[in-house]
């Protein structure tokens, strides 16, 4: 059986649900906007590295699907929701920094592109959610608007140009050759694109494009979306 978040689960905890590509900004934006409203944040791609992590720390082939997916079986991580604490841990470590080594993130696609294993992801996904403590949480992804919450009041695209993207990105990462960030971002672009759609929005997902924004009127134009769809829902 395939699990949505349905109207009515959105009614007790709503879902906001953020797309987007690499270096779009999602994530900063997404806690931004987690904390400014009060509610929780949902780091979905940290979900992938811890069990990216898993896989490795098991001595299984991250390429190899049912290998990914025997250790997605047997996966007790634990995610917070609070975007000021961002801890990460797979049963009793302590994985926040592992999950960001470049071992990891190289392992990442391969185990986030196994169907199954999205599928029991995504439950987890949903709930989190569906018990958080918290009147909405912002989560943000590759599929979230799309495979994972479908029916949530809020779905938000944020989005940006490739160049723009990689410039970003290459400033996040000091001392980083930015032309060797930019193929790696685009590599990444292209890997996940074969796994979900990620750069157009589908039916009634709102775009919000931050090419020539900075960081405080992304947040903004997203507070704008969310306000709107909020009140209209529980208007």
């Amino acid at each position: 059986m395939t699990d949505t978040i349905t109207s009515s689960d959105a009614s007790r905890v709503d879902f906001i649900a953020i797309d987007g590509p690499a270096g779009s900004g999602k994530s900063s934006v997404s806690k931004a906007v987690a904390r400014t409203l009060g509610f929780g944040y949902l780091d979905t791609g940290s979900a992938y590295r811890a069990l990216a992590w898993h896989v490795l720390d098991r001595g299984a082939d991250t390429s190899e699907p049912d290998a990914v997916l025997a250790a997605a079986s047997d996966f007790p991580v634990q995610l917070g929701l609070d975007p000021d604490d961002r801890t990460v841990r797979v049963g009793d470590v302590d994985v926040t920094e592992a999950i960001r080594e470049p071992r990891v993130s190289g392992a990442v696609s391969g185990v986030a592109r196994v169907p199954a294993v999205r599928e029991q992801v995504n439950r987890l996904f949903r709930t989190l959610v569906a018990e958080a403590p918290y009147p909405a949480v912002v989560v943000e992804g590759r599929d979230i608007t799309t495979v994972v919450a479908p029916d949530a009041p809020v779905r938000i695209l944020l989005t940006a140009a490739a160049e723009v993207r990689a410039a970003r990105r290459a400033g996040e990462l000091a001392g980083e050759n930015a032309q060797a960030v930019a193929e790696a971002l685009h590599k990444r672009d292209a890997s996940d694109s074969a796994v979900v759609d990620f750069l157009n929005a589908a039916d009634g997902v709102e775009v919000v494009d931050s090419t020539a924004l900075d960081f405080p009127q992304t947040i903004d134009a997203v507070l704008t979306v969310i306000e709107r769809l909020r009140g209209a829902q529980h208007g």
